[in-house]
């Protein structure tokens, strides 16, 4: 009889658990994509599990290829394990669905029912929409189709056409682009192409398609692509463009690409300007583990070094602060990878705070905007500083020419496009420069992301944005300034270690007051080259970083900083210089 009892009390106990998961499960569900399953019935969403990988034991000094593959291998056995139960009730719902990694989250389709049980889990930590997003249309300027050209304004404004000639053209590095497809067999690109040998084509790890349906705002049905195509393809014009610009050249006079010697891969994100969370993300999981063509195999050695991102998710599309989660994650693992990750800052200027959607908002996207000829900031480059997610933070990072670019469009042409679509694409070639200038750099990208900091030209401007001052460096209209390819590989190749070097002088670093409140005054002495000064929090993640060129005294601000203990670490000649700072209230 006592057994009987304890049995029904179990069993009323876990009728219970099930009412109160589904009493509140649609606090868990984004209310707009409550609203379109009540009034569409099926729907598009995705499910974020409660558990997100640690990955915060990633060795910072190990090569991008190992720290690739600790962070693949730590994502997919997180999402291995938590992604059971939820993959369990899409099956019995008959539901086709997604399952991602990089981000521990499910993509599927179903009713207002499907969302609800899989609401009820324990496991599932929000159901997002998924909405569909219009790319920002660049600004063509017609009048700029020439056929022929030399080295484009852009290219020599920012000195890469001389670093060309100290011998560094992006050799080694491979760059990456999702965007609306790309004209693989343009001449402009054809050859920078990594599944292309001269002779015949390779398209696996090299090209993935992200586009499996057609997009229901798109009047036609037909693609000029189609669906899942298993070759490199441009169904708008937008992604052929921005790769002409990081790589592009036909040996024929047609110089657009900043680094005409890196190689590329891709993957399409949007079907004719058209996409979603859904296909971002895809597009990041392959670049953090490229695959073959059958989705299969993923090899994460295979990533590339840096990617372009020219597009946004603007809130009135249905991104917005319940669902940035979703990318954020994203952005961040694949940096966590060492892998770069560079964003078009938008095209929302001349406002403050119009830097306002993913991915240009995030700690750990590199976000660009866009300058003209003369260096002044465009009107629609879009500000900072971030205020969307209550973050306050700066941007852009940097800005990089953006208007009246010209590169390469489908058909085998030339258009001149204006847009910061067009700068993150001149800072991905930078990127590919300095890793060519020094190696050494892979996988190290908040060192690639301060050295683009500190070397930026200053640019100052008559608009002030919230704490940031337009005569102040950095700013929130051109963030550290405009980038300067000479500038920033002269400091990559100062980092190159050089531990036979017995004559260096000994480098000592003094730091006051410590423990330090608002600002820290450091005094140098003995560099034997511009060095780059870092801080880490406890937890391992880069704070802050400062190229340090000569020897003297620096006030350093850190009154934004949370209380606590941070390292700092600087490379020299006789090794690495660290030790320890104590943060106060």
């Amino acid at each position: 009889m006592k057994k009987s009892i304890s049995l029904i009390v179990l069993a009323l106990a876990a009728i219970s658990w099930q009412n109160v998961g589904l009493e509140n499960w649609k606090d868990k569900v984004a209310p707009a994509l409550l609203e379109k399953a009540n009034r569409n019935g099926s729907v598009s969403f995705i499910v974020l599990l409660e558990e997100q990988a640690d990955l915060s034991q990633t060795p910072r000094a190990a090569s991008k290829e190992e720290k690739g593959q600790y962070v693949f291998q730590k994502l997919q056995e997180t999402a291995a394990r938590s992604q059971q139960a939820a993959i369990r009730i899409l099956k019995e719902h008959q539901a086709p669905y997604q399952a991602f990694y990089i981000i521990n989250a499910l993509h599927s389709r179903g009713d207002l029912t499907l969302i609800q049980r899989l609401a009820a889990l324990e496991e599932v930590k929000a159901i997002q929409d998924n909405p569909e997003v219009l790319i920002e249309k660049p600004v063509k300027t017609e009048a700029a189709e020439i056929s022929n050209r030399s080295v484009e304004w852009g290219i020599s404004k920012i000195g890469a056409d001389q670093v060309w000639e100290m011998g560094f053209r992006g050799q080694g590095v491979v760059v990456g682009g999702q965007d609306t497809g790309f004209e693989w067999e343009h001449p402009a690109i054809q050859n920078k192409y990594r599944g292309w040998d001269g002779e015949q084509a390779d398209h696996n790890y090299n090209w993935h398609d992200a586009i499996h349906e057609i997009n229901p705002l798109n009047n036609d049905a037909n693609n000029p692509c189609g669906l899942n195509s298993p070759i490199p393809c441009d169904d708008h014009n937008h992604g052929t463009h921005t790769m002409g610009t990081m790589v592009g050249d036909d040996g024929m006079g047609n110089q657009i690409g900043v680094a005409p010697d890196a190689r590329w891969v891709a993957c399409r994100n949007m079907e004719r300007g058209w996409g979603s969370p859904a296909s971002y993300i895809e597009c990041f999981e392959w670049f953090l583990a490229p695959t073959d063509l059958n989705g299969e195999n993923p090899d994460p050695t295979q990533a590339p070094h840096v990617i372009n991102n020219s597009w946004s998710c603007p809130e009135i599309e249905g991104c917005n602060p319940d669902n940035f989660e979703l990318m954020q994650l994203a952005v961040d693992h694949l940096k966590t990878a060492g892998v770069v990750v560079v964003v078009s800052a938008g095209n929302n200027g001349s406002e403050c705070s119009t830097v306002n959607t993913p991915s240009a908002i995030f700690e750990n996207s590199f976000s660009v905007g866009a300058t003209n000829i003369t260096d002044a900031i465009a009107g629609f480059s879009s500000r900072g500083p971030v205020l969307v997610d209550g973050s306050g933070r700066l941007k852009p990072n940097v800005s990089a020419p953006g208007v009246d670019v010209r590169s390469c469009i489908r058909g085998g042409g030339y258009a001149s496009f204006s847009g910061t679509s067009m700068a993150g694409p001149h800072t991905v070639g930078l990127v590919a420069l300095l890793i060519s200038a020094n190696p050494e750099l892979a996988g190290q990208v908040e060192t690639i992301e301060s050295i683009i900091e500190q070397t930026a030209a200053s640019m100052t401007t008559d608009q002030d944005c919230a704490d940031f001052l337009g005569a102040q460096v950095p700013n929130a209209v051109f963030g550290y300034g405009r980038i300067d390819a000479v500038a920033a590989v002269e400091a990559a190749l100062a980092l190159i270690s050089d531990t036979d070097d017995a004559q260096a002088a000994t480098v000592s670093l003094e730091m006051l007051p410590n423990p330090a409140q608002s600002y820290l005054r450091i005094a140098v002495k003995g560099l034997d080259a511009p060095r780059l000064l870092s801080f880490y929090n406890a937890a391992g993640q880069m704070v802050e970083s400062r190229l340090i060129a000569s020897d003297g005294n620096m006030e350093w601000n850190i009154s934004r900083w949370p209380a606590g203990i941070y390292f700092y670490q600087m490379p020299t000649a006789q090794g690495l210089l660290s030790g320890r700072l104590v943060k106060g209230e």
